[in-house]
Protein backbone atom coordinates (compact mmCIF):
# COMPACT_ATOMS: atom_id res chain seq x y z
CA UNK A 1 0.00 0.00 0.00
CA UNK A 2 2.80 2.22 0.78
CA UNK A 3 4.90 1.75 -2.41
CA UNK A 4 1.12 2.30 -4.20
CA UNK A 5 1.13 6.12 -2.44
CA UNK A 6 4.77 6.89 -3.11
CA UNK A 7 4.32 6.18 -6.81
CA UNK A 8 0.68 7.43 -7.39
CA UNK A 9 -0.20 10.11 -4.54
CA UNK A 10 -0.47 13.00 -6.66
CA UNK A 11 -2.64 11.37 -9.11
CA UNK A 12 -4.70 10.44 -6.27
CA UNK A 13 -4.91 13.30 -4.75
CA UNK A 14 -5.72 15.64 -7.70
CA UNK A 15 -8.70 12.85 -8.50
CA UNK A 16 -9.30 13.64 -4.98
CA UNK A 17 -10.41 17.20 -5.33
CA UNK A 18 -11.69 16.26 -8.58
CA UNK A 19 -14.47 14.33 -6.80
CA UNK A 20 -14.75 16.90 -4.42
CA UNK A 21 -15.74 19.36 -7.27
CA UNK A 22 -17.80 16.74 -8.31
CA UNK A 23 -19.93 16.31 -5.76
CA UNK A 24 -20.26 19.25 -4.40
CA UNK A 25 -21.97 20.53 -7.92
CA UNK A 26 -24.31 17.81 -7.72
CA UNK A 27 -25.74 18.68 -4.74
CA UNK A 28 -25.74 22.46 -5.32
CA UNK A 29 -27.24 22.30 -8.17
CA UNK A 30 -30.43 20.35 -6.58
CA UNK A 31 -30.36 22.93 -3.76
CA UNK A 32 -30.38 25.69 -6.09
CA UNK A 33 -32.89 23.89 -8.74
CA UNK A 34 -35.21 24.81 -5.78
CA UNK A 35 -34.61 28.27 -4.80
CA UNK A 36 -34.88 29.18 -8.85
CA UNK A 37 -38.26 27.41 -8.81
CA UNK A 38 -37.32 24.72 -11.09
CA UNK A 39 -39.84 21.78 -11.27
CA UNK A 40 -38.64 18.20 -10.24
CA UNK A 41 -39.24 17.19 -14.06
CA UNK A 42 -36.80 20.28 -15.12
CA UNK A 43 -34.32 19.11 -12.67
CA UNK A 44 -34.44 15.68 -13.65
CA UNK A 45 -33.35 16.64 -17.19
CA UNK A 46 -30.50 18.51 -15.92
CA UNK A 47 -29.40 15.51 -14.01
CA UNK A 48 -29.85 13.06 -16.45
CA UNK A 49 -27.84 15.11 -19.03
CA UNK A 50 -24.77 14.17 -16.75
CA UNK A 51 -25.11 10.75 -17.76
CA UNK A 52 -25.91 11.50 -21.21
CA UNK A 53 -21.75 13.54 -21.49
CA UNK A 54 -20.88 10.62 -19.77
CA UNK A 55 -22.08 8.12 -21.42
CA UNK A 56 -20.50 9.83 -24.58
CA UNK A 57 -16.98 10.74 -23.25
CA UNK A 58 -16.45 7.15 -22.36
CA UNK A 59 -16.86 6.32 -26.04
CA UNK A 60 -14.65 9.31 -27.61
CA UNK A 61 -12.21 9.92 -24.84
CA UNK A 62 -9.79 7.26 -26.67
CA UNK A 63 -9.71 8.83 -29.53
CA UNK A 64 -8.82 12.24 -28.51
CA UNK A 65 -5.85 10.69 -26.49
CA UNK A 66 -4.62 8.88 -29.38
CA UNK A 67 -4.89 11.87 -31.50
CA UNK A 68 -3.03 14.37 -28.83
CA UNK A 69 -2.10 12.87 -25.97
CA UNK A 70 -2.86 12.12 -21.88
CA UNK A 71 -1.91 15.72 -20.77
CA UNK A 72 -3.69 17.88 -23.26
CA UNK A 73 -6.77 15.82 -23.27
CA UNK A 74 -6.96 15.84 -18.99
CA UNK A 75 -5.72 20.27 -18.83
CA UNK A 76 -8.36 20.74 -21.76
CA UNK A 77 -11.23 18.39 -19.87
CA UNK A 78 -10.73 19.75 -16.79
CA UNK A 79 -10.78 23.31 -18.06
CA UNK A 80 -13.92 23.11 -18.98
CA UNK A 81 -15.46 21.68 -15.79
CA UNK A 82 -13.92 24.75 -13.98
CA UNK A 83 -15.33 27.10 -16.88
CA UNK A 84 -18.98 25.46 -16.60
CA UNK A 85 -19.47 25.06 -13.12
CA UNK A 86 -18.62 29.25 -12.54
CA UNK A 87 -21.73 29.25 -15.73
CA UNK A 88 -24.14 27.82 -13.36
CA UNK A 89 -24.97 31.04 -11.23
CA UNK A 90 -24.65 33.48 -14.13
CA UNK A 91 -27.36 31.21 -16.27
CA UNK A 92 -29.98 29.99 -13.91
CA UNK A 93 -32.19 28.40 -16.41
CA UNK A 94 -32.55 24.76 -16.76
CA UNK A 95 -31.74 24.72 -20.01
CA UNK A 96 -28.33 26.43 -19.76
CA UNK A 97 -27.51 23.94 -16.82
CA UNK A 98 -28.90 20.64 -19.05
CA UNK A 99 -26.38 21.57 -21.84
CA UNK A 100 -24.02 22.45 -18.93
CA UNK A 101 -24.33 18.92 -17.37
CA UNK A 102 -24.00 17.34 -21.15
CA UNK A 103 -20.40 19.34 -21.07
CA UNK A 104 -19.12 18.71 -17.53
CA UNK A 105 -20.56 14.50 -17.50
CA UNK A 106 -18.45 14.56 -20.84
CA UNK A 107 -15.46 16.18 -18.86
CA UNK A 108 -15.36 13.91 -15.81
CA UNK A 109 -15.65 11.15 -18.24
CA UNK A 110 -12.70 11.85 -20.04
CA UNK A 111 -10.90 12.71 -17.26
CA UNK A 112 -11.55 9.54 -15.29
CA UNK A 113 -10.57 7.70 -19.16
CA UNK A 114 -6.93 10.03 -18.81
CA UNK A 115 -6.57 9.95 -14.96
CA UNK A 116 -7.14 6.02 -14.94
CA UNK A 117 -4.88 4.72 -17.78
CA UNK A 118 -2.31 6.85 -15.63
CA UNK A 119 -2.93 5.09 -12.72
CA UNK A 120 -2.85 1.77 -14.36
CA UNK A 121 0.55 2.22 -16.52
CA UNK A 122 2.03 3.50 -12.64
CA UNK A 123 0.31 0.11 -10.86
CA UNK A 124 2.57 -3.16 -11.45
CA UNK A 125 0.86 -6.64 -11.31
CA UNK A 126 1.82 -6.80 -7.64
CA UNK A 127 0.41 -3.71 -6.45
CA UNK A 128 -2.50 -3.53 -9.46
CA UNK A 129 -5.33 -4.83 -6.95
CA UNK A 130 -4.41 -2.14 -3.81
CA UNK A 131 -4.01 0.79 -5.85
CA UNK A 132 -7.35 0.46 -7.63
CA UNK A 133 -8.73 -0.12 -4.14
CA UNK A 134 -7.05 3.32 -3.10
CA UNK A 135 -8.93 4.93 -6.45
CA UNK A 136 -12.46 4.01 -5.05
CA UNK A 137 -11.57 5.02 -1.39
CA UNK A 138 -10.57 8.18 -2.83
CA UNK A 139 -13.67 8.69 -5.24
CA UNK A 140 -15.99 7.37 -1.97
CA UNK A 141 -14.25 9.78 0.39
CA UNK A 142 -14.12 12.98 -2.11
CA UNK A 143 -17.80 12.88 -2.93
CA UNK A 144 -18.67 12.62 1.00
CA UNK A 145 -16.19 15.41 1.86
CA UNK A 146 -18.20 17.54 -0.65
CA UNK A 147 -21.12 17.61 1.28
CA UNK A 148 -19.50 19.28 4.13
CA UNK A 149 -18.62 22.34 1.73
CA UNK A 150 -22.24 22.90 1.24
CA UNK A 151 -22.51 24.61 4.39
CA UNK A 152 -19.09 27.27 3.54
CA UNK A 153 -21.33 29.26 1.47
CA UNK A 154 -24.89 30.73 0.31
CA UNK A 155 -26.33 28.54 -2.52
CA UNK A 156 -28.16 31.41 -3.77
CA UNK A 157 -24.95 33.28 -4.23
CA UNK A 158 -21.83 32.37 -5.94
CA UNK A 159 -19.62 31.46 -3.22
CA UNK A 160 -19.76 27.71 -3.46
CA UNK A 161 -19.97 27.11 -7.36
CA UNK A 162 -16.83 29.31 -7.03
CA UNK A 163 -15.25 26.99 -4.61
CA UNK A 164 -16.02 24.05 -6.56
CA UNK A 165 -14.53 25.82 -10.08
CA UNK A 166 -11.37 26.48 -7.43
CA UNK A 167 -11.35 22.62 -6.36
CA UNK A 168 -10.72 20.98 -9.93
CA UNK A 169 -8.83 23.88 -10.72
CA UNK A 170 -6.20 23.18 -8.36
CA UNK A 171 -6.68 19.56 -8.98
CA UNK A 172 -4.51 19.90 -12.20
CA UNK A 173 -1.07 21.05 -10.98
CA UNK A 174 -0.65 17.67 -9.07
CA UNK A 175 -1.28 15.55 -11.69
CA UNK A 176 0.21 17.25 -14.38
CA UNK A 177 3.48 18.40 -12.37
CA UNK A 178 3.89 14.92 -11.66
CA UNK A 179 2.61 12.47 -14.65
CA UNK A 180 4.90 12.08 -17.58
CA UNK A 181 2.86 11.48 -20.95
CA UNK A 182 1.69 7.66 -21.46
CA UNK A 183 1.71 6.30 -24.42
CA UNK A 184 -1.85 6.17 -26.57
CA UNK A 185 -4.09 2.83 -25.31
CA UNK A 186 -6.34 0.77 -27.55
CA UNK A 187 -10.03 -0.27 -25.60
CA UNK A 188 -11.21 -3.12 -26.47
CA UNK A 189 -14.57 -3.25 -28.21
CA UNK A 190 -17.85 -4.39 -26.40
CA UNK A 191 -19.06 -7.27 -26.91
CA UNK A 192 -22.86 -7.14 -28.89
CA UNK A 193 -25.78 -6.84 -26.23
CA UNK A 194 -27.69 -9.91 -27.90
CA UNK A 195 -24.68 -12.19 -27.21
CA UNK A 196 -23.71 -10.87 -23.74
CA UNK A 197 -27.80 -11.23 -23.44
CA UNK A 198 -27.93 -14.99 -24.27
CA UNK A 199 -24.42 -14.85 -21.86
CA UNK A 200 -25.76 -13.40 -18.99
CA UNK A 201 -29.63 -12.40 -18.62
CA UNK A 202 -29.76 -11.15 -15.50
CA UNK A 203 -26.39 -9.15 -15.51
CA UNK A 204 -28.09 -7.40 -18.58
CA UNK A 205 -31.30 -6.41 -17.11
CA UNK A 206 -29.27 -5.94 -13.55
CA UNK A 207 -27.02 -3.43 -15.03
CA UNK A 208 -29.72 -1.46 -16.88
CA UNK A 209 -32.03 -1.20 -13.35
CA UNK A 210 -28.76 -0.45 -11.29
CA UNK A 211 -27.75 2.66 -13.95
CA UNK A 212 -31.72 3.69 -12.96
CA UNK A 213 -30.95 3.45 -9.32
CA UNK A 214 -27.52 4.86 -9.01
CA UNK A 215 -28.34 8.00 -11.09
CA UNK A 216 -31.24 8.40 -8.66
CA UNK A 217 -28.91 8.87 -5.81
CA UNK A 218 -26.25 10.45 -7.72
CA UNK A 219 -28.23 13.25 -9.37
CA UNK A 220 -31.90 13.53 -7.47
CA UNK A 221 -31.18 12.66 -3.77
CA UNK A 222 -30.40 16.64 -3.19
CA UNK A 223 -33.33 17.54 -5.36
CA UNK A 224 -35.25 15.19 -2.81
CA UNK A 225 -33.91 16.97 0.02
CA UNK A 226 -34.95 20.11 -1.32
CA UNK A 227 -38.27 19.12 -2.40
CA UNK A 228 -38.67 17.70 1.50
CA UNK A 229 -37.93 20.64 3.38
CA UNK A 230 -34.47 19.53 4.83
CA UNK A 231 -32.56 22.34 6.34
CA UNK A 232 -28.99 22.73 3.90
CA UNK A 233 -26.78 20.74 7.11
CA UNK A 234 -29.46 18.14 7.29
CA UNK A 235 -29.34 17.48 3.19
CA UNK A 236 -25.45 17.64 3.31
CA UNK A 237 -25.66 14.46 5.51
CA UNK A 238 -28.68 12.68 4.07
CA UNK A 239 -26.11 13.06 0.78
CA UNK A 240 -23.42 11.87 2.09
CA UNK A 241 -25.09 9.27 4.00
CA UNK A 242 -25.63 7.43 0.71
CA UNK A 243 -21.94 7.13 0.08
CA UNK A 244 -20.42 6.73 3.42
CA UNK A 245 -22.94 2.97 3.06
CA UNK A 246 -21.08 2.54 -0.57
CA UNK A 247 -17.81 2.93 1.31
CA UNK A 248 -18.64 0.73 4.15
CA UNK A 249 -20.71 -2.14 2.74
CA UNK A 250 -18.74 -2.97 -0.25
CA UNK A 251 -15.84 -4.71 0.66
CA UNK A 252 -18.03 -7.00 3.11
CA UNK A 253 -20.26 -7.83 0.29
CA UNK A 254 -17.52 -8.53 -1.95
CA UNK A 255 -16.26 -11.28 0.63
CA UNK A 256 -19.62 -12.89 0.60
CA UNK A 257 -19.60 -12.94 -2.74
CA UNK A 258 -16.53 -15.27 -3.63
CA UNK A 259 -17.99 -17.14 -0.47
CA UNK A 260 -21.86 -18.24 -1.93
CA UNK A 261 -23.91 -18.28 -4.79
CA UNK A 262 -24.12 -15.18 -6.25
CA UNK A 263 -27.46 -14.89 -7.50
CA UNK A 264 -28.47 -15.90 -3.98
CA UNK A 265 -26.74 -12.78 -2.97
CA UNK A 266 -27.58 -10.69 -5.47
CA UNK A 267 -31.29 -11.24 -4.52
CA UNK A 268 -30.68 -10.60 -0.41
CA UNK A 269 -28.45 -6.95 -1.67
CA UNK A 270 -31.54 -6.13 -3.65
CA UNK A 271 -34.45 -7.25 -1.11
CA UNK A 272 -32.22 -5.09 1.94
CA UNK A 273 -32.15 -2.06 -0.64
CA UNK A 274 -35.53 -2.18 -1.89
CA UNK A 275 -35.92 -2.60 2.05
CA UNK A 276 -34.35 0.54 3.06
CA UNK A 277 -36.18 3.02 0.33
CA UNK A 278 -39.45 1.60 1.64
CA UNK A 279 -38.29 2.64 4.74
CA UNK A 280 -37.97 5.92 3.19
CA UNK A 281 -40.93 6.64 1.80
CA UNK A 282 -43.03 4.71 4.23
CA UNK A 283 -41.43 6.84 7.42
CA UNK A 284 -38.80 10.02 5.97
CA UNK A 285 -40.68 12.30 7.71
CA UNK A 286 -37.86 11.12 10.39
CA UNK A 287 -34.92 12.10 10.07
CA UNK A 288 -33.29 8.98 11.67
CA UNK A 289 -35.22 7.09 9.52
CA UNK A 290 -34.27 9.26 6.43
CA UNK A 291 -30.32 8.44 7.33
CA UNK A 292 -30.58 4.84 7.73
CA UNK A 293 -32.84 4.66 4.57
CA UNK A 294 -29.52 6.03 2.37
CA UNK A 295 -27.55 3.98 3.93
CA UNK A 296 -29.31 0.70 3.35
CA UNK A 297 -29.98 2.56 -0.37
CA UNK A 298 -26.10 3.30 -0.78
CA UNK A 299 -24.36 0.49 0.80
CA UNK A 300 -26.58 -2.44 -1.01
CA UNK A 301 -27.20 -0.78 -4.34
CA UNK A 302 -23.19 0.47 -4.94
CA UNK A 303 -21.69 -3.13 -4.62
CA UNK A 304 -24.57 -4.46 -6.60
CA UNK A 305 -21.74 -3.01 -9.68
CA UNK A 306 -19.01 -5.06 -9.28
CA UNK A 307 -21.25 -8.11 -8.21
CA UNK A 308 -23.28 -7.94 -11.48
CA UNK A 309 -19.98 -8.23 -13.29
CA UNK A 310 -18.52 -10.71 -11.58
CA UNK A 311 -21.53 -12.95 -11.83
CA UNK A 312 -21.11 -12.54 -15.53
CA UNK A 313 -17.58 -13.36 -15.76
CA UNK A 314 -18.90 -16.44 -14.25
CA UNK A 315 -19.96 -17.26 -17.42
CA UNK A 316 -17.08 -15.82 -19.42
CA UNK A 317 -13.57 -17.32 -20.85
CA UNK A 318 -10.94 -14.85 -19.68
CA UNK A 319 -10.21 -13.74 -23.38
CA UNK A 320 -14.09 -12.29 -22.93
CA UNK A 321 -14.45 -10.84 -19.78
CA UNK A 322 -13.43 -7.03 -21.36
CA UNK A 323 -15.44 -7.09 -24.00
CA UNK A 324 -18.52 -8.00 -21.83
CA UNK A 325 -17.55 -5.08 -19.51
CA UNK A 326 -17.98 -2.47 -21.85
CA UNK A 327 -21.66 -3.67 -23.17
CA UNK A 328 -22.41 -4.03 -19.32
CA UNK A 329 -21.06 -0.44 -18.97
CA UNK A 330 -22.83 0.21 -21.83
CA UNK A 331 -26.23 -0.97 -21.08
CA UNK A 332 -25.50 0.94 -17.05
CA UNK A 333 -24.88 4.24 -18.58
CA UNK A 334 -28.59 3.73 -20.87
CA UNK A 335 -30.24 3.09 -17.24
CA UNK A 336 -28.63 5.98 -15.76
CA UNK A 337 -29.81 8.27 -18.52
CA UNK A 338 -33.63 7.68 -17.79
CA UNK A 339 -33.58 7.03 -14.30
CA UNK A 340 -33.59 10.84 -13.32
CA UNK A 341 -36.22 11.30 -15.82
CA UNK A 342 -38.50 8.95 -14.24
CA UNK A 343 -37.23 9.91 -10.96
CA UNK A 344 -38.51 13.59 -11.69
CA UNK A 345 -42.08 12.81 -13.11
CA UNK A 346 -42.52 10.67 -9.68
CA UNK A 347 -41.26 13.45 -8.17
CA UNK A 348 -44.21 16.23 -9.29
CA UNK A 349 -46.67 17.60 -6.99
CA UNK A 350 -49.68 16.12 -9.37
CA UNK A 351 -47.78 12.58 -8.85
CA UNK A 352 -46.08 11.29 -5.85
CA UNK A 353 -43.91 14.36 -4.56
CA UNK A 354 -40.72 13.82 -2.74
CA UNK A 355 -42.04 10.13 -1.91
CA UNK A 356 -41.11 9.16 -5.88
CA UNK A 357 -37.78 9.08 -4.72
CA UNK A 358 -37.71 6.74 -2.76
CA UNK A 359 -40.20 4.71 -4.65
CA UNK A 360 -38.76 4.42 -7.89
CA UNK A 361 -35.52 3.40 -6.03
CA UNK A 362 -37.49 0.74 -4.12
CA UNK A 363 -39.31 -0.49 -7.56
CA UNK A 364 -36.13 -1.04 -9.67
CA UNK A 365 -34.03 -2.68 -6.82
CA UNK A 366 -37.46 -5.12 -6.03
CA UNK A 367 -37.60 -6.26 -9.24
CA UNK A 368 -34.29 -6.89 -9.61
CA UNK A 369 -34.77 -9.13 -6.93
CA UNK A 370 -37.60 -11.20 -8.82
CA UNK A 371 -35.80 -11.24 -11.60
CA UNK A 372 -32.63 -12.77 -9.77
CA UNK A 373 -35.08 -15.12 -8.07
CA UNK A 374 -36.55 -16.28 -11.87
CA UNK A 375 -33.07 -16.75 -13.12
CA UNK A 376 -32.57 -19.25 -10.42
CA UNK A 377 -34.81 -21.44 -11.62
CA UNK A 378 -34.23 -20.84 -15.31
CA UNK A 379 -30.17 -22.15 -15.12
CA UNK A 380 -28.53 -24.43 -12.66
CA UNK A 381 -25.69 -22.32 -10.36
CA UNK A 382 -22.02 -22.30 -10.66
CA UNK A 383 -20.22 -23.96 -8.05
CA UNK A 384 -18.55 -21.24 -5.87
CA UNK A 385 -15.11 -23.05 -5.80
CA UNK A 386 -15.61 -22.42 -10.01
CA UNK A 387 -16.57 -18.53 -9.89
CA UNK A 388 -14.16 -16.06 -10.53
CA UNK A 389 -13.03 -13.19 -8.08
CA UNK A 390 -15.19 -10.01 -7.42
CA UNK A 391 -13.43 -6.85 -7.31
CA UNK A 392 -15.18 -3.74 -6.14
CA UNK A 393 -15.72 -0.85 -8.57
CA UNK A 394 -18.27 1.91 -7.97
CA UNK A 395 -20.36 2.76 -10.99
CA UNK A 396 -18.32 6.30 -10.92
CA UNK A 397 -15.65 4.73 -12.45
CA UNK A 398 -14.93 5.17 -16.68
CA UNK A 399 -14.31 1.68 -18.98
CA UNK A 400 -10.50 1.96 -17.80
CA UNK A 401 -10.82 0.90 -14.71
CA UNK A 402 -13.50 -1.84 -14.92
CA UNK A 403 -10.83 -3.09 -17.60
CA UNK A 404 -8.27 -2.89 -15.07
CA UNK A 405 -10.60 -4.78 -12.21
CA UNK A 406 -10.51 -7.51 -14.67
CA UNK A 407 -7.21 -7.60 -15.73
CA UNK A 408 -6.58 -7.92 -11.62
CA UNK A 409 -9.24 -10.62 -11.23
CA UNK A 410 -7.51 -12.69 -14.38
CA UNK A 411 -4.21 -12.05 -12.78
CA UNK A 412 -5.18 -13.08 -9.39
CA UNK A 413 -7.38 -16.58 -10.50
CA UNK A 414 -3.90 -17.65 -12.90
CA UNK A 415 -2.14 -17.55 -10.35
CA UNK A 416 -3.93 -19.14 -8.37
CA UNK A 417 -4.12 -22.13 -10.18
CA UNK A 418 -0.33 -21.89 -11.29
CA UNK A 419 0.01 -22.43 -6.96
CA UNK A 420 -2.53 -25.19 -7.04
CA UNK A 421 -0.96 -26.77 -10.33
CA UNK A 422 2.68 -26.95 -8.78
CA UNK A 423 1.01 -28.59 -5.47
Amino acid sequence: MLQVLSSAWALLLGMGFLMVGNGLQGTLLGVRGEIEGFSTFQMSFVMSAYFVGFLGGSKLTPEMIRRVGHVRVFAALASFISAVMIMYPMLTDPIAWSIGRVVIGFCFSGVYVTAESWLNNAASNENRGQALSLYMIVQMMGIVSAQALMLVGDPAGYETFVIASILVSVSFAPILLSISPTPAFDTTQPMSLKELMNTSPLGCVGMFLLGGIFSAQFGMSAVYGAKAGLSLKELSLFVATFYVGALLLQYPIGWLSDRMDRRILILLVSVLGGAGALMGMVVGWKYEFLLIAAFAIGGMSNPLYSLLIAYTNDYLDHEDMAAASGGLIFINGLGAIAGPLVTGWLMGDEIFGPAGFFLIIAALLLVLAVYALYRMTQRASIPVDETGHMSPIYPTVSPVAVEVAQEYVIETEQEEQEAQDVV
